[in-house]
C-alpha cells in the first residue's frame, strides 16, 4: 500500500499540474509514479528536467539508456521501474529475451552494451565507485570518456526513481517485468 495517494490531475498542487499534465500525454494516463511525486512541485520538476537535459543532450539511444534503466532497476531491486523500462525497452527496440538478459547481468549479445551496463551495475551496487578494471574495460569496447560521464546522470535518475519508489511503495500500475 503505498504511502502517499497518487493525485490526478484535478488534485495535484498547481504548480505540479502543467509537468503532470505533459507527462498524463506523454504516457496516455497519470502514472503512480508521477501522481506520486506531484505532491512535492521540486521533486516531479526535478525529474522531469533530467529527463528532459538528457533528451536535449544526451548521447545514447533509446535502446541504451533502457538498457541501463533495466539494468540500475535490477540491481536496486526496484519491480516499478523494471516494469516502467520493460514498455520502454519494447519500444525502443529491445527484445523480451534481451531485457531479461540485461535484468540478469547476462549481456551476450552486445559486447559493447555489455561494458557499459557493467559499470553501471557496479555503480549502483558500489555506491558510485567502480573497479579501474570495469572502467578500462567500458573505454576499451568504444565507450568515450564523455559517455561514461554522461552515465552518471542516467544511474542517478533511475536511483531517483528507484529510491522514490522505495520510499513511497509505488503501487505498480503497469505490466510486471517477466519473471527472472
Amino acid at each position: 500500500m503505498p504511502r502517499i495517494p497518487v493525485h490526478t490531475l484535478e488534485t495535484a498542487p498547481e504548480d505540479s499540474r502543467d509537468a503532470l499534465k505533459a507527462l498524463d500525454v506523454k504516457f496516455g494516463k497519470v502514472l503512480n509514479i508521477h501522481g506520486e511525486m506531484a505532491h512535492s512541485p521540486v521533486a516531479l520538476q526535478s525529474y522531469v528536467a533530467l529527463q528532459e537535459v538528457i533528451a536535449d543532450h544526451g548521447s545514447f539511444d533509446g535502446r541504451t539508456r533502457e538498457a541501463i534503466a533495466l539494468a540500475v532497476g535490477n540491481v536496486d531491486d526496484c519491480s516499478y521501474c523494471q516494469a516502467a523500462h520493460t514498455g520502454g525497452g519494447r519500444a525502443a527496440g529491445l527484445s523480451d529475451d534481451e531485457m531479461v538478459a540485461i535484468r540478469a547481468g547476462a549481456v551476450d549479445f552486445d559486447p559493447t552494451l555489455a561494458a557499459l551496463l557493467e559499470l553501471a551495475r557496479e555503480y549502483t551496487a558500489d555506491v558510485g565507485s567502480v573497479r579501474d578494471a570495469t572502467w578500462q574495460t567500458a573505454l576499451d569496447s568504444g565507450w568515450s570518456d564523455e559517455q561514461l560521464t554522461e552515465l552518471s546522470v542516467h544511474v542517478t535518475l533511475n536511483l531517483f526513481t528507484n529510491y522514490f519508489n522505495h520510499f513511497v511503495q509505488t503501487d505498480l500500475d503497469l505490466p510486471a517485468a517477466p519473471a527472472l
